[in-house]
């Protein structure tokens, strides 16, 4: 059989439900992979013993009922695992190890799934190009200099080099759709509230959904599947009857209306982004849908209010590391004041601290009407202009991303220039929509570029239908040469 790890979820899947594959060969695949890899960085923990047990004993007993029979899967390292250590990239919880699953990795598991690994992500899933991580960059299959996108970029990075059949990533203003775009992967943010975010380490809760990264818009489907629930557990969860996403899938989007707003064209943006938009619309029409020119003007106002409610609920979430319960603390303070903030200071790295700062000022006594406040009704306003334009289209179409994958170093030092980048993606988290970045093309460098759908809330099965439908006509190809094994 040809190599079995550059197949999709889908293929796999089906292989295993006709017998003609085992799950330990598949997992074997995987490890060997995973083994191979001297650069990437993507992994901080691997349960390759765990999960070999895990395939054998599935193999001896396999139930081929479930959606994800015998997959092994790596996950971010922010969905907190039983028994398995659980970071967030970061060193405040280098070594906490949780007594508790998260659900949506519950639901993994309950379909037939089971861990192959934690990958690496920014520190508290703070970043846009998974630099921030206590555990060190992750670089990008794609190019050795390169970065994946950030905060889940060693979801995406795994992802591309065949280190796993499939990942899930967290999303708050893009960090699924970014690094999914960097690295010529499928990412898929569902609708706020579709998947459970209990037992995922908070970043900020208004903006937090958990989403799959996949190689295909089909295996996206069977993810979301696999992954979406109501929970009890989850005080913003959505009660709504399960869907079958992947057995609905049609590239049948003849008479959808899908919006082009004009807001979306930024000074700056590099000719082949712009390009790739042009094609974009051009598959939609060829495709039977009818391209509808709307305006989002509150768009110019996403990113300022984002990096407001973002680090003012961070600010919130991380209140809990204090040294006291449960993670690092420090042996430094000669009191109890002197130990907070010891521990604060030598346990969460510069980007962490400079989300929190921003965040308590915010929130301080005197700036919260003129902040806080201030950015919620902005909010607000931009939630208001998606919801007029869906009143006329079924979907938007945008860039995912401004920009293909940049070097390492090159914006570290520059946070306002980080932020940037998700200019395309923060407006989405604002109004809690579903959102897809799939692989539409290349630049100059040969490095992926993004499209990305927006759709209507809990309208999935609409946005993974055009999805789908423009990536069979697109069909990317990627063609790494595997240089991180050499």
């Amino acid at each position: 059989m040809s190599d079995i790890t550059k197949k999709s979820l889908t293929e796999i899947v089906n292989l295993i439900k006709k017998k003609e594959v085992k799950s330990e060969e598949v997992t074997l695949s995987f490890i060997k992979n995973i083994d191979k890899d001297k650069k990437l960085n993507s992994f901080i923990t691997k349960c390759s013993d765990q999960a070999l047990i895990r395939a054998k004993t599935f193999d001896k007993k396999p139930n081929l009922e479930k959606l994800i029979p015998g997959i092994p899967i790596a996950v971010k390292d922010l969905f907190c695992t039983q028994g398995v250590k659980t970071t967030a990239g970061s060193k405040m919880l280098e070594n906490f190890t949780p007594n508790y699953e998260s659900t949506i990795t519950e639901n993994l598991w309950n379909e037939g799934a089971f861990l192959l690994g934690k990958l690496n992500c920014d520190e508290y899933a703070m970043g846009s190009s998974n630099e921030t991580s206590y555990y060190g960059n992750v670089i990008n299959p794609v190019a050795e200099n390169t970065v994946p996108g950030g905060s889940s970029g060693g979801s995406a990075s795994a992802l591309a080099a065949d280190l796993t059949p499939t990942t899930i990533g967290t999303d708050t203003g893009g960090s699924i759709r970014q690094p999914a775009s960097f690295t010529g992967t499928v990412g898929l943010k569902p609708t706020y509230g579709l998947c459970s975010r209990w037992g995922i380490v908070a970043f900020a809760s208004s903006l937090d959904q958990a989403g799959p990264m996949t190689k295909t818009v089909q295996d996206s489907a069977l993810m979301l599947e696999a992954m979406a629930s109501f929970d009890v557990k989850d005080s913003t969860s959505i009660n709504k009857k399960k869907e079958n996403y992947s057995k609905k899938l049609t590239d049948n989007i003849k008479g959808l209306k899908i919006g082009i707003p004009k807001e979306y064209r930024v000074e700056g943006m590099p000719r082949e982004i712009d390009q790739l938009w042009e094609n974009g619309k051009k598959i939609l029409k060829e495709s039977g849908a009818e391209i509808v020119d709307i305006s989002l003007p509150n768009t110019k106002y996403a990113l300022p209010a984002y990096y407001i409610v973002a680090p003012a609920e961070a600010s919130s979430n991380l209140a809990r590391y204090d040294g006291v319960k449960y993670g690092f603390r420090s042996s430094n303070g000669n009191n109890l004041i002197e130990m907070y903030e010891n521990t604060r200071s030598e346990g969460f790295g510069d980007e962490v601290k400079r989300r929190i700062l921003i965040g308590t000022y915010v929130l301080s006594s005197g700036y919260y009407d003129a902040y806080y406040i201030k950015a919620q009704k902005v909010r607000q306003l931009i939630k208001n202009d998606f919801d007029k334009s869906f009143k006329n289209v079924d979907a938007i179409l945008t860039p995912s991303t401004p920009s293909s994958a940049f070097k390492i170093g090159e914006k570290k030092n520059d946070p306002i220039s980080m932020y940037l980048n998700d200019i395309f993606t923060v407006p989405v988290n604002l109004a809690g929509l579903p959102a897809i970045s799939i692989p539409a093309g290349k630049d100059n460098n040969n490095y992926p570029l993004g499209l990305q759908f927006i759709g209507k809330a809990l309208d999935e099965q609409k946005l993974l239908n055009i999805a789908y439908a423009v990536e069979n006509k697109i069909n990317f190809k990627q063609n790494l040469n595997k240089w991180w094994e050499r």
